[in-house]
């Protein structure tokens, strides 16, 4: 890619930094629609195709059991890709991540149902669940850094929120090609095959990245931070027989640095982004399962209704985050949280009115709530952390909250239902969830003012 850097520094033009962030988008898009599509596929047809020995409620369980495997992998994705971010490059890194999600995510497409392989299927399944999992862990990090070390310091918000977009448009495009298979099949042709061209597609994201390959650099924050460790690098002794040996040790790992120096930051990310990731997955995908099961809504008003909040949230998320940049970090996450808590109980009470209209704006109203959360959430993370150790700390804190949120939060809210027979008790998980995130963003620093090239003197005296 042809860039232009602004006159006297080594840092791009805006439009170059434009360019940079819409490629970060594209590459979260597909990989985040590689990953989305698994969970419209667990309400929709897993259960059927994967475990057709266990009742409905039971085979909803096990599907998004399934679902919920790649959360618990998301973290381990987060220190292998974290690990090589901060060592060889956010670029490097970020592309791995998106051709392993390819691999994955494609596999999928052409994997045996039970009815084929038996108990081999459900099994398979949960292991390619797996490789996605990893592959996302190392994934946002990578966007998130390609996007915020690259913008200027009063824009952080703004570009961070350009990969946070991939988030919407992957649910998007999933559930527009889930309506057009399911308009244009009868369901025992969508059963059979149709389910899995959305997985097949995935194989685009290796042209994704090869494009970037061609096209991106590395961030001048890693930029600089090789050129520190270089001039910093002792020199070399020499050997009478062996030749240079070279003074220094080897530095740590990044990921063990990171949770050296910055427990705090991690532990507290992770619990302010439970409710996001949480209630995200409720709204995508608990709602499409309880709808069409339980309130005998059509899947495509549903997968409509899902796909209007999501087109609303596209604009949400870099509004709120150019937002962010001018009041701080704090300020909105916190309001989002808030407003998460507000809206739990009418949430559920406007869909159990089976009403569409009603339905679409409850999720639209659910994502503005969470975009407060979500758009600022780029910026946020990545300037809580040192630039050695960034790719590192901003996935664990994300990633961990990921784990511990989102995976189980259908499994969750559909254990809840079938316990209590009501919404409510979803409601109160999800407001439980929201003062949980007020009280870990309470207690972080505001960040929007820091400069991502500085190295921290706890980060300097390692």
């Amino acid at each position: 890619m042809t860039t232009a850097r602004e006159p006297g520094t080594d840092r791009l033009d805006e439009r170059s930094i434009r360019k940079i962030a819409s490629i970060s988008a594209v590459g979260s898009t597909i990989e985040w629609y590689d990953f989305f599509i698994f969970g419209t596929a667990a309400a929709l047809v897993f259960p059927s195709l994967f475990f057709p020995k266990a009742n409905p409620t039971a085979g909803a369980l096990l599907s998004f059991s399934v679902f919920g495997v790649a959360f618990l992998a998301r973290p381990l994705g987060g220190v292998i890709w974290g690990h090589f971010g901060d060592r060889i490059g956010r670029k490097k890194a970020f592309l791995a991540a998106l051709f392993t999600m390819a691999v994955g995510t494609t596999v999928i497409g052409v994997l045996p149902t039970y009815a084929t392989i038996g108990i081999a299927a459900p099994i398979l399944l949960t292991v390619l669940r797996f490789v996605q999992g990893l592959a996302v862990g190392g994934q946002w990090g990578g966007a998130v850094l390609m996007a915020t070390e690259f913008a200027p310091r009063n824009k952080r918000g703004y570009y961070g929120s350009f990969a946070q977009i991939g988030v919407p448009l992957g649910v998007i495009l999933g559930q527009v090609l889930f309506l057009v298979l399911a308009s244009q099949t009868n369901p025992a042709t969508f059963a059979a095959w149709g389910w899995r061209v959305p997985f097949l597609l995935s194989v685009l994201l290796i042209g994704v990245a090869l494009f970037a390959q061609r096209r991106l650099e590395d961030t001048p924050a890693f930029r600089r931070l090789q050129e520190l460790q270089s001039e910093n690098a002792p020199r070399t002794t020499q050997s009478e027989n062996a030749g240079p040996v070279p003074a220094s040790p080897r530095r740590q790992s990044p990921v063990i640095e990171a949770f050296r120096h910055y427990p705090r930051q991690i532990l507290l990310g992770a619990g302010a982004f439970i409710v996001v990731n949480a209630t995200f997955y409720i709204y995508i995908v608990y709602v499409l399962d309880y709808a069409t099961k339980q309130l005998h809504l059509s899947t495509t008003v549903v997968l409509l209704a899902i796909l209007l909040a999501s087109l609303v949230q596209i604009a949400a998320l870099p509004a709120f985050a150019a937002l962010s940049d001018r009041i701080g970090r704090r300020r909105a996450y916190l309001a989002g949280a808030v407003a998460t808590a507000v809206w739990a109980i009418p949430f559920f009470l406007l869909i159990d009115a089976r009403q569409a209209w009603l339905l679409a704006l409850a999720l639209v109203v659910a994502q503005l709530s969470l975009s407060m959360m979500y758009g600022p959430q780029a910026a946020f993370f990545s300037e809580m952390f040192s630039a050695r150790v960034r790719y590192s700390g901003a996935s664990l804190g994300y990633q961990i909250g990921a784990a511990l949120g989102g995976g189980f939060s259908p499994l969750i809210a559909t254990a809840l239902f079938a316990a209590t027979g009501t919404t409510l008790s979803i409601s109160v998980y999800m407001i439980v969830l929201a003062l949980i995130a007020i009280a870990c963003v309470w207690a972080l620093t505001e960040t929007y003012q820091a400069d991502l090239e500085d190295e921290p003197a706890a980060a300097r005296s390692s």
